[in-house]
Protein backbone atom coordinates (compact mmCIF):
# COMPACT_ATOMS: atom_id res chain seq x y z
CA UNK A 1 0.00 0.00 0.00
CA UNK A 2 1.06 3.50 -1.01
CA UNK A 3 1.88 5.96 1.73
CA UNK A 4 -0.59 8.76 2.23
CA UNK A 5 0.15 12.44 0.62
CA UNK A 6 0.27 15.00 2.67
CA UNK A 7 1.10 18.40 1.52
CA UNK A 8 2.39 20.43 3.95
CA UNK A 9 1.97 24.33 3.87
CA UNK A 10 3.31 26.58 6.56
CA UNK A 11 2.04 30.09 5.45
CA UNK A 12 2.95 33.05 6.95
CA UNK A 13 3.95 34.12 10.45
CA UNK A 14 4.17 31.86 13.38
CA UNK A 15 3.16 28.73 10.54
CA UNK A 16 6.82 28.93 9.58
CA UNK A 17 7.58 27.56 13.49
CA UNK A 18 4.40 25.55 14.23
CA UNK A 19 3.79 23.46 11.32
CA UNK A 20 7.00 21.80 11.11
CA UNK A 21 6.51 20.61 14.96
CA UNK A 22 3.43 18.48 13.58
CA UNK A 23 5.31 17.30 10.82
CA UNK A 24 7.82 16.10 12.77
CA UNK A 25 4.97 14.48 14.94
CA UNK A 26 3.11 13.01 12.00
CA UNK A 27 6.72 11.72 10.99
CA UNK A 28 6.91 9.54 14.61
CA UNK A 29 3.44 7.42 14.02
CA UNK A 30 3.29 7.35 10.68
CA UNK A 31 4.48 6.38 7.47
CA UNK A 32 3.41 9.24 5.30
CA UNK A 33 5.05 10.83 2.12
CA UNK A 34 5.17 14.85 2.32
CA UNK A 35 4.59 17.67 -0.12
CA UNK A 36 6.01 21.09 0.18
CA UNK A 37 4.13 23.86 -0.98
CA UNK A 38 3.95 27.58 0.51
CA UNK A 39 1.26 29.87 0.24
CA UNK A 40 0.51 33.66 1.99
CA UNK A 41 2.15 37.36 2.02
CA UNK A 42 5.83 36.20 1.39
CA UNK A 43 5.14 34.24 -1.44
CA UNK A 44 2.99 37.31 -2.74
CA UNK A 45 6.05 39.33 -2.44
CA UNK A 46 7.88 37.02 -3.99
CA UNK A 47 5.76 35.98 -6.64
CA UNK A 48 2.75 38.65 -7.24
CA UNK A 49 0.50 36.41 -5.91
CA UNK A 50 -0.03 34.85 -2.68
CA UNK A 51 -1.78 31.44 -3.65
CA UNK A 52 0.44 30.16 -6.90
CA UNK A 53 -1.73 27.14 -8.77
CA UNK A 54 0.95 24.58 -7.86
CA UNK A 55 0.08 25.04 -4.04
CA UNK A 56 -3.43 25.11 -5.27
CA UNK A 57 -2.70 21.85 -7.31
CA UNK A 58 -0.51 20.05 -4.78
CA UNK A 59 -3.32 20.56 -1.95
CA UNK A 60 -5.85 19.20 -4.16
CA UNK A 61 -4.04 16.28 -5.06
CA UNK A 62 -2.92 15.21 -1.45
CA UNK A 63 -5.02 12.85 0.60
CA UNK A 64 -4.53 15.59 3.39
CA UNK A 65 -3.04 18.71 4.34
CA UNK A 66 -1.13 20.48 7.29
CA UNK A 67 -1.69 24.32 7.18
CA UNK A 68 -0.06 26.94 9.44
CA UNK A 69 -1.53 30.19 8.59
CA UNK A 70 -1.65 33.30 6.37
CA UNK A 71 -1.30 36.91 7.23
CA UNK A 72 -2.92 40.00 5.35
CA UNK A 73 -3.83 37.53 2.38
CA UNK A 74 -5.64 35.21 4.35
CA UNK A 75 -8.74 35.98 2.62
CA UNK A 76 -6.71 35.00 -1.02
CA UNK A 77 -5.91 31.74 0.59
CA UNK A 78 -7.85 30.00 3.05
CA UNK A 79 -10.59 30.21 1.40
CA UNK A 80 -9.50 29.35 -1.83
CA UNK A 81 -7.50 26.30 -0.32
CA UNK A 82 -10.77 25.24 1.66
CA UNK A 83 -12.41 24.97 -1.98
CA UNK A 84 -8.70 22.94 -3.37
CA UNK A 85 -10.12 20.35 -0.67
CA UNK A 86 -13.71 20.04 -0.97
CA UNK A 87 -14.39 21.69 2.53
CA UNK A 88 -18.19 21.76 3.32
CA UNK A 89 -17.78 21.02 6.98
CA UNK A 90 -15.40 22.99 9.88
CA UNK A 91 -14.77 21.64 12.43
CA UNK A 92 -13.24 23.51 15.69
CA UNK A 93 -12.84 21.56 19.10
CA UNK A 94 -12.70 23.81 22.05
CA UNK A 95 -11.59 21.82 25.16
CA UNK A 96 -9.82 23.08 28.80
CA UNK A 97 -6.85 20.50 29.25
CA UNK A 98 -5.42 19.92 32.59
CA UNK A 99 -2.78 21.73 33.92
CA UNK A 100 -4.07 25.10 31.75
CA UNK A 101 -5.29 27.99 33.41
CA UNK A 102 -8.60 27.73 31.95
CA UNK A 103 -11.91 30.46 32.79
CA UNK A 104 -14.10 27.35 32.19
CA UNK A 105 -12.23 24.40 33.06
CA UNK A 106 -14.97 21.57 32.31
CA UNK A 107 -15.55 23.07 28.38
CA UNK A 108 -15.47 20.30 26.61
CA UNK A 109 -17.21 21.67 23.41
CA UNK A 110 -16.99 20.77 19.34
CA UNK A 111 -18.49 23.84 16.63
CA UNK A 112 -19.61 22.16 13.58
CA UNK A 113 -19.65 25.57 11.13
CA UNK A 114 -20.72 25.76 7.16
CA UNK A 115 -17.97 26.19 5.40
CA UNK A 116 -19.07 27.39 1.87
CA UNK A 117 -21.42 30.22 1.88
CA UNK A 118 -23.03 32.34 4.26
CA UNK A 119 -20.92 36.28 4.01
CA UNK A 120 -18.29 34.64 3.16
CA UNK A 121 -19.64 33.91 -0.28
CA UNK A 122 -17.65 36.62 -0.99
CA UNK A 123 -20.23 38.45 -2.74
CA UNK A 124 -19.63 41.93 -2.23
CA UNK A 125 -20.22 45.45 -4.32
CA UNK A 126 -20.18 49.03 -3.92
CA UNK A 127 -23.96 49.95 -5.70
CA UNK A 128 -22.74 53.93 -5.57
CA UNK A 129 -20.45 55.82 -3.93
CA UNK A 130 -20.56 55.79 -0.23
CA UNK A 131 -22.83 51.95 -0.43
CA UNK A 132 -21.55 48.69 -0.22
CA UNK A 133 -23.23 45.36 -0.13
CA UNK A 134 -22.53 41.82 1.03
CA UNK A 135 -25.06 39.49 0.13
CA UNK A 136 -25.73 36.10 2.18
CA UNK A 137 -25.91 32.94 0.63
CA UNK A 138 -27.50 30.12 2.39
CA UNK A 139 -28.75 26.63 0.11
CA UNK A 140 -31.12 24.25 1.22
CA UNK A 141 -27.92 21.49 0.29
CA UNK A 142 -25.08 23.29 2.37
CA UNK A 143 -27.65 23.76 5.14
CA UNK A 144 -28.49 19.72 4.64
CA UNK A 145 -25.19 18.71 4.42
CA UNK A 146 -23.99 20.50 7.78
CA UNK A 147 -26.94 19.01 9.56
CA UNK A 148 -25.99 15.85 8.62
CA UNK A 149 -22.19 16.32 9.17
CA UNK A 150 -23.12 17.72 12.58
CA UNK A 151 -25.17 15.11 13.80
CA UNK A 152 -23.42 12.12 12.62
CA UNK A 153 -20.15 13.80 14.57
CA UNK A 154 -22.43 13.92 17.43
CA UNK A 155 -23.32 10.60 17.68
CA UNK A 156 -20.02 8.42 16.72
CA UNK A 157 -17.97 11.15 19.07
CA UNK A 158 -20.29 10.12 21.80
CA UNK A 159 -22.38 13.94 22.38
CA UNK A 160 -25.44 13.64 24.00
CA UNK A 161 -26.30 17.98 23.35
CA UNK A 162 -26.89 19.26 19.84
CA UNK A 163 -27.32 22.91 19.68
CA UNK A 164 -28.32 24.68 15.96
CA UNK A 165 -27.50 28.30 16.27
CA UNK A 166 -29.32 30.94 14.16
CA UNK A 167 -30.34 33.88 13.90
CA UNK A 168 -33.89 33.37 12.46
CA UNK A 169 -35.96 36.19 14.27
CA UNK A 170 -34.14 38.73 12.37
CA UNK A 171 -32.73 36.94 9.05
CA UNK A 172 -35.80 34.92 8.47
CA UNK A 173 -35.45 33.93 5.41
CA UNK A 174 -31.39 32.69 5.07
CA UNK A 175 -31.23 31.64 8.58
CA UNK A 176 -35.08 30.34 8.38
CA UNK A 177 -34.00 28.54 5.73
CA UNK A 178 -30.83 27.08 7.46
CA UNK A 179 -32.81 26.18 10.81
CA UNK A 180 -35.81 24.44 8.80
CA UNK A 181 -32.89 22.28 7.03
CA UNK A 182 -31.75 20.96 10.36
CA UNK A 183 -35.29 20.13 11.54
CA UNK A 184 -35.14 18.20 8.95
CA UNK A 185 -32.17 16.29 9.02
CA UNK A 186 -33.08 16.32 12.72
CA UNK A 187 -36.50 14.26 12.61
CA UNK A 188 -35.10 11.71 9.61
CA UNK A 189 -31.83 10.99 11.63
CA UNK A 190 -31.55 7.29 12.69
CA UNK A 191 -29.99 8.09 15.69
CA UNK A 192 -30.84 11.30 16.68
CA UNK A 193 -33.93 12.24 18.77
CA UNK A 194 -35.27 15.64 17.12
CA UNK A 195 -36.89 16.77 20.53
CA UNK A 196 -33.18 16.67 21.94
CA UNK A 197 -31.41 18.73 19.69
CA UNK A 198 -31.84 22.38 20.87
CA UNK A 199 -32.20 25.58 19.11
CA UNK A 200 -30.37 28.41 19.96
CA UNK A 201 -29.92 31.90 18.84
CA UNK A 202 -26.36 32.73 18.31
CA UNK A 203 -26.26 36.15 20.76
CA UNK A 204 -27.95 34.46 23.16
CA UNK A 205 -25.27 31.62 22.58
CA UNK A 206 -22.40 33.57 23.14
CA UNK A 207 -23.61 34.59 26.45
CA UNK A 208 -24.62 31.04 27.93
CA UNK A 209 -21.47 29.39 26.48
CA UNK A 210 -19.88 31.83 28.50
CA UNK A 211 -21.83 30.99 31.69
CA UNK A 212 -22.32 27.48 31.40
CA UNK A 213 -20.52 25.76 28.71
CA UNK A 214 -21.17 22.41 30.26
CA UNK A 215 -24.90 22.39 29.23
CA UNK A 216 -23.36 22.27 24.88
CA UNK A 217 -21.48 19.66 23.07
CA UNK A 218 -21.43 19.58 19.58
CA UNK A 219 -22.58 23.36 17.79
CA UNK A 220 -24.29 23.17 14.30
CA UNK A 221 -23.23 26.68 12.88
CA UNK A 222 -24.00 29.19 9.84
CA UNK A 223 -20.42 29.96 8.53
CA UNK A 224 -20.33 33.48 10.44
CA UNK A 225 -21.65 32.38 13.32
CA UNK A 226 -19.37 28.93 13.91
CA UNK A 227 -16.03 31.61 13.08
CA UNK A 228 -17.21 33.96 15.89
CA UNK A 229 -18.71 31.70 18.34
CA UNK A 230 -15.29 29.20 18.42
CA UNK A 231 -13.01 31.84 19.14
CA UNK A 232 -15.31 32.73 22.00
CA UNK A 233 -15.11 29.38 23.23
CA UNK A 234 -11.14 29.80 22.87
CA UNK A 235 -11.10 32.16 25.83
CA UNK A 236 -13.01 30.04 28.20
CA UNK A 237 -9.88 26.98 27.57
CA UNK A 238 -6.87 29.03 27.85
CA UNK A 239 -6.92 30.92 24.13
CA UNK A 240 -6.30 30.28 20.38
CA UNK A 241 -3.29 28.49 20.92
CA UNK A 242 -4.91 25.27 21.82
CA UNK A 243 -7.56 25.23 19.33
CA UNK A 244 -7.44 22.84 16.34
CA UNK A 245 -9.32 22.90 13.48
CA UNK A 246 -10.39 20.49 10.12
CA UNK A 247 -11.55 21.78 6.89
CA UNK A 248 -13.54 18.75 5.47
CA UNK A 249 -14.05 17.50 2.51
CA UNK A 250 -16.23 14.12 1.07
CA UNK A 251 -12.70 12.59 0.69
CA UNK A 252 -9.73 15.17 1.14
CA UNK A 253 -9.12 17.60 4.36
CA UNK A 254 -7.34 20.84 5.14
CA UNK A 255 -5.89 20.93 9.04
CA UNK A 256 -4.62 24.10 10.81
CA UNK A 257 -4.82 25.90 13.78
CA UNK A 258 -7.07 28.84 14.30
CA UNK A 259 -4.94 31.10 15.81
CA UNK A 260 -3.75 32.79 12.74
CA UNK A 261 0.20 34.23 11.89
CA UNK A 262 0.41 36.02 15.15
CA UNK A 263 2.79 38.78 13.59
CA UNK A 264 3.77 40.33 16.78
CA UNK A 265 5.43 36.93 18.01
CA UNK A 266 6.68 35.48 14.69
CA UNK A 267 10.35 34.92 14.52
CA UNK A 268 10.72 34.78 18.32
CA UNK A 269 10.71 31.45 18.37
CA UNK A 270 7.98 31.15 21.37
CA UNK A 271 5.05 29.95 19.33
CA UNK A 272 2.91 27.21 20.94
CA UNK A 273 2.48 24.63 18.44
CA UNK A 274 -0.53 22.70 20.73
CA UNK A 275 -2.68 24.04 18.35
CA UNK A 276 -1.33 22.89 15.12
CA UNK A 277 -0.51 19.14 16.52
CA UNK A 278 -3.66 18.79 17.57
CA UNK A 279 -4.79 19.58 14.22
CA UNK A 280 -2.61 16.79 12.76
CA UNK A 281 -3.98 14.19 15.26
CA UNK A 282 -7.25 15.53 13.61
CA UNK A 283 -5.74 14.77 10.34
CA UNK A 284 -4.84 11.27 11.50
CA UNK A 285 -8.49 10.44 12.52
CA UNK A 286 -9.49 11.49 9.43
CA UNK A 287 -6.83 9.31 6.97
CA UNK A 288 -8.38 6.47 9.44
CA UNK A 289 -5.32 6.51 11.98
CA UNK A 290 -7.33 6.24 14.95
CA UNK A 291 -4.69 5.13 17.50
CA UNK A 292 -1.71 7.51 16.23
CA UNK A 293 -4.81 10.14 16.51
CA UNK A 294 -5.19 9.05 20.59
CA UNK A 295 -1.43 9.06 21.13
CA UNK A 296 -0.96 12.33 19.99
CA UNK A 297 -3.71 13.90 21.86
CA UNK A 298 -2.31 12.10 25.21
CA UNK A 299 1.32 13.16 24.37
CA UNK A 300 -0.14 16.85 23.94
CA UNK A 301 -2.44 16.27 27.30
CA UNK A 302 0.69 15.20 29.28
CA UNK A 303 2.95 17.87 28.03
CA UNK A 304 0.34 20.75 28.59
CA UNK A 305 -0.42 19.17 32.27
CA UNK A 306 3.83 18.85 32.84
CA UNK A 307 4.90 21.42 30.79
CA UNK A 308 7.15 22.66 29.56
CA UNK A 309 4.44 25.64 28.67
CA UNK A 310 4.99 28.10 26.22
CA UNK A 311 4.71 32.20 27.26
CA UNK A 312 0.86 31.99 26.46
CA UNK A 313 0.50 29.62 29.29
CA UNK A 314 2.60 31.28 31.63
CA UNK A 315 5.68 29.40 30.89
CA UNK A 316 9.12 30.31 29.02
CA UNK A 317 9.89 27.43 27.06
CA UNK A 318 10.50 27.72 23.17
CA UNK A 319 8.62 26.15 20.75
CA UNK A 320 11.27 23.80 20.08
CA UNK A 321 11.02 22.85 23.78
CA UNK A 322 7.55 21.94 23.40
CA UNK A 323 7.95 19.62 20.12
CA UNK A 324 10.59 17.50 21.76
CA UNK A 325 8.92 16.73 24.86
CA UNK A 326 5.47 15.84 22.59
CA UNK A 327 8.22 14.07 20.57
CA UNK A 328 9.63 12.35 24.15
CA UNK A 329 5.89 11.75 25.16
CA UNK A 330 5.25 9.84 22.03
Amino acid sequence: MSADRIAVVPGDGIGQEVVPVAVDVLDAVGNFEFVHANAGDAVAAETGDPLPDATYETVADADATIFGAAGDTAADVVLPLREAVGSFANVRPARAYPGVDALQPETDLVFVRENTEGVYAGIEDEITEGVSTLTRVVTDDASRDIAEFGFDYAVENGYDDVTVAHKANVMRETDGRFLDRCREVAREHPDIDESEVDEALMDALAMHLVQRPTDYGVVVCPNLAGDVLSDLAAGLVGGLGLLPSANVGRENGLFEPVHGSAPDIAGDGVANPSATVLSAAMLLEHLGYDEEAGRVRDAVESVLEAGPRTPDLGGDATTDDVGNAILDEL
